[in-house]
């Protein structure tokens, strides 16, 4: 298991590098002249060619890269070119915010999405089963900008439940966490039904019933738990794609996550910002995938990693 492990994790040296690669070239194709922005549009040409010989930005593209691959050999993000504050302090006042949201949206996205999948698989055709369905439709259709909005409308403004935005107390939660969650409730109500009706027609479990066993015992321990397999694979993608893609919640609720840092830091060309803040996704998608192989084992003890 470490051996696998430690493999794993070895080779995420050359995804990184790779993802770097195509980062630092594509935020430096981003039209916009970072020097430019910080100097202001007042400064004369002599103070913004000065601002790009501070920056590193009056240096060939391939000499900038050394430079930044070398920061990073230093476990060191650079400093943010809009603020002159580190990068990694930057991140990481705003790495929990978002992550919290992501851990609630997808706590009741999971709870709900596979309850809705097994409920209407077990009563598939019934109106359960529809009701579940036209749940899921409705959760993929609405976009979330849109829902977000309706949200404040009716709980924030008509009724004074909920604050419209900010982060603090459980209440600045709630509808940040549904709005982000929806959708990834839906998909999962749709592919646990989808798990759940295929490994439901396996031959074992028709053996099963046939022995006597239990329809209690059938669904939970014949048919979940094999039809969980490939919904912990969407639960690992859905998670990533939510802590690294809240960027339209994040700023329908003015919340001070990830995704709002990084739309400000695209429109001041703030590059390390920008680059570090895409690196940080791609390792999270990295360490969510060797998490997901290592949860098979433990739902299928069949399943033997190698």
């Amino acid at each position: 298991m470490l051996e696998y492990v430690f493999r794993r994790l070895a080779g995420t040296v050359p995804v990184l590098l790779a993802v770097s690669l195509f980062v630092f070239a594509f935020v430096h194709l981003l039209p916009g002249d970072p020097a430019r922005m910080v100097a202001g549009p007042e400064a004369s040409l002599e103070q913004v060619e000065r601002t790009r010989a501070e920056l590193w930005l009056d240096q060939p593209i391939w000499s900038q890269y050394v430079r930044y691959l070398d920061q990073m050999a230093h476990f060191e993000l650079g400093r943010s070119i809009k603020t002159h504050e580190p990068v990694s302090k930057l991140i990481g006042e705003r790495f929990m915010p978002t992550l919290w949201l992501t851990v609630w949206s997808m706590v009741w996205a999971v709870v709900a999405g596979i309850g809705l999948g097994v409920l209407s698989g077990v009563r598939r055709g019934g109106w359960e089963d529809r009701a579940a369905m036209i749940f899921a439709i409705s959760g993929i259709s609405f976009p979330s900008f849109w829902l977000g909005l309706m949200m404040i409308d009716l709980f924030s403004v008509r009724l004074g439940w909920l604050p419209t935005g900010g982060y603090g107390s459980w209440q600045h939660f709630v509808m940040p966490a549904f709005t982000l969650g929806s959708a990834v409730a839906a998909v999962m109500a749709r592919f646990t039904r989808s798990a759940f009706v295929e490994v439901a027609a396996e031959d074992y479990v028709r053996t099963a019933r046939s022995k006597g066993v239990t329809e209690r015992a059938v669904i939970w321990t014949h048919t979940v738990r094999n039809a969980l397999i490939p919904v912990i694979t969407l639960t690992g993608l859905q998670f990533g794609f939510l802590l690294g893609g809240a960027i339209v919640v994040e700023t329908v609720f003015a919340w001070p996550g990830l995704g709002r840092l990084l739309i400000d830091s695209v429109s001041f060309r703030d590059y390390p910002v920008i680059q570090a803040e895409i690196l940080l996704f791609a390792l999270e998608f990295v360490l969510i995938n060797l998490m997901v192989d290592l949860l098979y084992g433990l739902v299928n003890p069949e399943i033997r990693l190698k």
